[in-house]
């Protein structure tokens, strides 16, 4: 049964690689209570953007409209990043904080356009 025995272990690091990739990246929602909006970071990077349910007029289910990382957003320094929201149901924005040194950021959608983020401070 070596066959098998190297066919099950391929399957087991698969099912591992697996889910290591799903750890890759953290979700929260914008704490605001009239938005759809969800932000996801990359747990290495710190990379932000926001995705959200829009309404077309011309399609029957919508689409996902997303924004792109800009200014503060964008990777950098090397991390293990999160994100966490407060608890104002008025706040469209989210913390993104990095576990290894403590440093927080605020970021949020600017102008419709792009997730900037605030400089992290300690």
């Amino acid at each position: 049964m070596p066959g098998f025995r190297t066919g099950a272990a391929f399957g087991l690091c698969l099912v591992a690689l697996g889910a290591a990739r799903a750890e890759n990246f953290a979700f929260a929602p914008a704490p605001q209570q009239d938005l759809n909006r969800i932000y996801r970071v990359d747990r290495q990077t710190g990379e932000v953007i926001a995705c959200q349910f829009a309404v077309k007029d011309d399609s029957p289910i919508g689409l996902t409209l997303c924004y792109p990382a800009g200014e503060g957003a964008r990777a950098g320094e090397a991390g293990d990043y999160g994100l966490i929201a407060s608890s104002h149901r008025q706040e469209s924005g989210i913390f993104r904080f990095n576990r290894r040194n403590g440093a927080v950021s605020i970021c949020y959608v600017r102008d419709d356009q792009e997730v900037v983020c605030t400089p992290p401070a300690k």
